[in-house]
């Protein structure tokens, strides 16, 4: 059976589709009576009429297959569109055509006038298309109607082509209905898209929210660069709106722009940064088919290297957690989430030598990303500070020491801008164990790496999981000092920017990565409170004062370490001072020694070590002696002495 006898029938089966073929052929009927009557001025000869009547007989059957062979009743009239617009025309034109081609052939004795042959056609393509729009316009009323006092008014901010896009698709949205739109662009002032006018800039938006009563506002700016999308998004906060979003176009699929793509506005809209890419062929290369181990693989940045890292193929990945329950939570999710990829778990501790290298015989990775530290800045600052000595400089010494005996290709420390001039002991802890690294990288083939930046949003002991408690327990949002500033990144940004340092470092090197602009916390906080849809009468910010080893704003580069540039713009690399060869020795002495130090202890030995710390002042919280009364540090005090 050929395929046009099988769409006839598929046609004829179909009820509404038989309906709709009838409809057509009826006007294919109307359209050719018309056009005779436009031919003789409505006055048409009765020899013509009779004609005209019996051409029917063989007219209407080419129509209906050119109908047929060209998928007519594919669509669906209540959602018809250009692409139906154009269907109907390329039917009209093949039926046309076989009209003229068959008025020939007949030899009719009477023939059909050439001007009735043209016009026909063209009357009937403005019968069908119309027809259908009309339906159209009638089922999107009827639709109106029904939902008028349920749709929620929205203002669209933008008038490009996402917006054209999100125009058609709201006014078929049943939650939805378009109040207007808002575009900085000067020439689309006062003009209008499939009926809704542009109303005036960004700027306007709240007035026009005020006027139009209007709580909502999607941002359609797909193509405009980070800056604009982060000002409309303050904008609406600002002004009480709450505010919807489409992502940037690198990130829509396919380059469609949908009411399915629309999200809330999230505060990584909110930090101005531009998408980040990466060379997706170069970090494939260097994982595909290895094994790749990552210690601290429960936490924020662990976990999330484990998931870009899964993205490239590797033969497995090794998740080396001292944590059982973050280690456990990171396995369910890739059971789930990545089922094709091999994982090994594995309990530990980064200080104990015996155990890395066990993984490490065991499990042979080619790679190493080192993300287990203590990161807390209060917390390590205060009766915590030998800890913090002991496990971020002598865990980072005993993984990279160790994947240097175990022949591992390339070793990459995760670092903090914390590590810059610092005057707290989590941030001189970090360059200490950067110093390590570049100690160790000249006894070791293994090429040893640092990657350093700066706070990411909504990992582990930050600032933005602490608002959000805060939130949901009704407030106060509790910020340290008015002018305090910190650099942010999303956690997958930072994850996908270790790796793309690993692919192109050199062994010893610092890579620091471009952090943008500082955000200040307490517009930060504000800007949570509006996010979550309450005012700051709400709930109120309270400051607090600055905390135990905190700076009112971070640096990423010092002015003895100027940065290079690398081939990725997001990634430089700081020329670092030289480390004496000493240096390792000396601090393994203390830390294997055994005897822990008190905080004030701990910061001498870091003043010492560490050039550019000047520890901030401490109020020891330990009630009685001071931190120096005990025979343990009057041991510890002497072995620095002696050194």
């Amino acid at each position: 059976m050929n395929r046009p006898i099988a769409r006839l029938l598929a046609t004829l089966m179909s009820p509404r589709s038989a309906l709709v073929l009838l409809f057509d052929l009826g006007a294919v009927a109307a359209a050719w009576l018309l056009a005779y009557a436009l031919r003789f001025n409505l006055d048409v000869p009765h020899e013509y009429a009779i004609a005209a009547l019996r051409a029917l007989f063989w007219v209407l059957p080419i129509y209906g297959v050119a109908f047929l062979l060209s998928g007519l009743y594919r669509g669906v009239w209540r959602f018809a569109s250009l692409p139906d617009m154009l269907r109907i025309a390329r039917a009209v034109a093949m039926g046309g055509a076989g009209v003229a081609l068959g008025a020939y052939l007949l030899q009719i004795e009477l023939a059909p006038p050439r001007s009735v042959i043209v016009l026909a056609p063209l009357l009937l393509a403005l019968i069908m298309g119309g027809a259908r729009a009309a339906y159209r316009a009638w089922r999107e009323e009827q639709h109106r109607n029904r939902t008028s006092g349920i749709r929620k008014p929205v203002l669209l901010l933008g008038a490009g082509a996402a917006a054209g896009a999100l125009v058609r698709e709201l006014g078929a949205s049943s939650e939805w209905t378009l109040a207007g739109l808002l575009d900085d662009d000067a020439s689309t002032r006062g003009r209008e898209i499939m009926g809704h006018k542009v109303l005036g800039p960004l700027d306007e938006l709240p007035a026009w929210a005020e006027r139009l009563q209007v709580r909502h506002a999607i941002i359609a700016l797909p193509d405009a660069s980070a800056d604009e999308r982060q000002r409309a998004a303050t904008l609406c906060l600002r002004a009480g709106i709450r505010a919807l979003t489409v992502p940037a176009m690198a990130d829509l699929i396919g380059g469609r722009v949908t009411l399915a793509a629309v999200r809330r506005v999230e505060l990584e809209d909110l930090l101005g940064r531009e998408p980040v890419w990466i060379e997706v062929d170069h970090v494939r290369s260097l994982m595909r088919g290895e094994t790749v181990m990552v210690t601290g693989a429960g936490g924020s940045i662990g976990s999330e290297l484990c998931r870009q890292i899964a993205r490239f193929a590797p033969r497995r990945i090794v998740f080396f957690e001292h944590s059982e329950f973050a280690l456990y939570r990171l396995q369910e999710e890739f059971a789930s989430a990545f089922p094709d990829v091999q994982t090994v778990p594995l309990v530990g501790d980064v200080k104990d030598a015996r155990r890395v290298a066990q993984v490490l015989a065991q499990t042979g990775p080619a790679l190493v990303f080192h993300a287990a530290a203590y990161k807390h800045v209060p917390l390590m600052e205060e009766n915590n500070a030998w800890q913090a000595i002991v496990n971020n400089v002598y865990g980072t010494y005993v993984v990279a020491t160790a994947c240097g005996r175990a022949g591992v290709q390339r070793f990459v420390m995760v670092s903090s801008d914390k590590a810059v001039n610092p005057v707290n002991v989590m941030g001189a802890s970090k360059r200490l164990a950067e110093m390590i690294c570049q100690a160790a990288q000249a006894s070791h083939k293994t090429a040893m790496l640092v990657v350093r930046f700066g706070n990411v949003l909504g990992s582990a002991g930050s600032v933005i999981p602490k608002f959000q408690e805060q939130i949901a327990r009704g407030g106060p949002l509790t910020v340290t000092h008015p002018e305090v500033t910190r650099y942010f990144m999303s956690i997958p940004e930072a994850a996908q920017l270790v790796l793309q340092a690993a692919t192109m470092g050199e062994p010893g090197r610092i890579y620091v990565l471009e952090m943008g602009r500082q955000v200040r916390i307490a517009e930060l906080a504000r800007n949570m409170i509006r996010l979550s849809g309450l005012t700051e009468e709400q709930i109120r910010i309270e400051f607090t004062g600055l905390r135990p080893g905190e700076k009112l704003y971070e640096e990423t580069i010092d002015a003895a370490e100027p940065l290079l540039p690398t081939p990725h713009p997001k990634l430089h690399v700081a020329q670092a001072c030289t480390v004496e060869a000493t240096l390792l020795r000396d601090v393994l002495r203390i830390i294997e020694s055994g005897t822990p130090l008190t905080d004030s202890q701990s910061r001498d030995v870091l003043i010492r070590w560490v050039p550019g710390y000047r520890p901030a002042e401490v109020t020891p919280t330990t009630p009685g002696a001071s931190d120096d009364d005990t025979p343990a540090s009057l041991s510890a005090h002497s072995m620095l002495r002696a050194g």
